[in-house]
């Protein structure tokens, strides 16, 4: 297996295991790939792109933002907001940090990129005012906004990606299979109707905790990212993968291995 040329993929030699500190399951708030309403468009477009602090519409006060960001740092790191802050303005939202995908999309959009696990307060500033918020109660008022449902698939795209360069350690590469798997089942099974076939999602999550193989304990971006433009063209949802041609592929080793557990564990593996 190992000899077959594939794209590269970008791994650390020096990974440990991520911290236990993640978001594992999904809120169950979300309700359906909607269109965008008027809400919502206040508040698209955040994420890697991010955008000019002058986006902000009339109503921002950016030395309240400041305030804001300043109730959930410490005295000792004034400009970063760690998982511990961001926990604290959760709290403040009565949301659940760990297990509510919708503070994922609020640290997204909000443009929460520069370094895992943390926000900066520059991030914040532009970022709450792209959004237009300036205190804990008109963030409040934002967050049915927060709903992956609103997300077209190019911001979705975006989004996923970011679910895993968040969910890393420090400068560290790659994410341990075991939260690769919780971050799936939390990012690809919220949506009605959902984004990939969901015996497709259930299968690769399997497919990762069942496979013995050292090389796939740690899963890398590419192959994150991979794994949904994947299921994303091959859909059927009885595990057949018409077109597939193993010798041909490009896709990485992970998902040519994939497909040959599904088609042993379907009796349509060609011999």
């Amino acid at each position: 297996m190992a000899s077959r040329k594939r794209k590269a993929t970008t791994t650390s030699s020096t990974n440990i295991s991520p911290s236990n500190k993640m978001w594992s399951s999904s809120s169950s708030a979300s309700a359906g790939r909607r269109k965008k309403s008027a809400a919502a468009s206040t508040v698209s477009g955040g994420g890697s792109a991010g955008r000019s602090r002058g986006a902000g519409k009339s109503g921002w006060d950016e030395s309240r933002a400041n305030e804001m960001f300043d109730a959930i740092v410490e005295e000792d790191s004034p400009d970063t907001a760690d998982m511990e802050g961001i926990s604290k303005l959760c709290t403040l939202l009565s949301l659940d940090p760990y297990e509510d995908i919708r503070v994922l999309v609020l640290l997204w959009k909000l443009g929460a990129t520069k370094k895992p696990s943390e926000i900066q307060r520059d991030e914040f500033i532009t970022g709450s005012c792209n959004m237009n918020f300036d205190s804990v109660e008109k963030l409040r008022e934002l967050i049915p906004s927060l709903d992956t449902g609103f997300l077209d698939m190019e911001e979705f795209r975006d989004f996923y990606k970011f679910c895993f360069q968040f969910n890393r350690t420090g400068t560290h590469k790659t994410l341990d299979k075991d939260l690769v798997v919780a971050l799936l089942k939390m990012t690809l099974s919220v949506d009605s109707p959902p984004r990939i076939s969901p015996t497709r999602l259930s299968t690769f999550c399997e497919f990762l905790e069942t496979n013995t193989d050292e090389s796939y304990s740690k899963i890398t971006l590419d192959q994150w990212r991979s794994f949904l433009d994947f299921s994303l063209e091959y859909k059927d949802d009885d595990g057949g993968f018409e077109g597939y041609d193993e010798g041909e592929s490009a896709w990485p080793v992970l998902i040519d291995e994939y497909v040959e557990f599904m088609e042993k564990r379907n009796g349509t593996k060609k011999k």
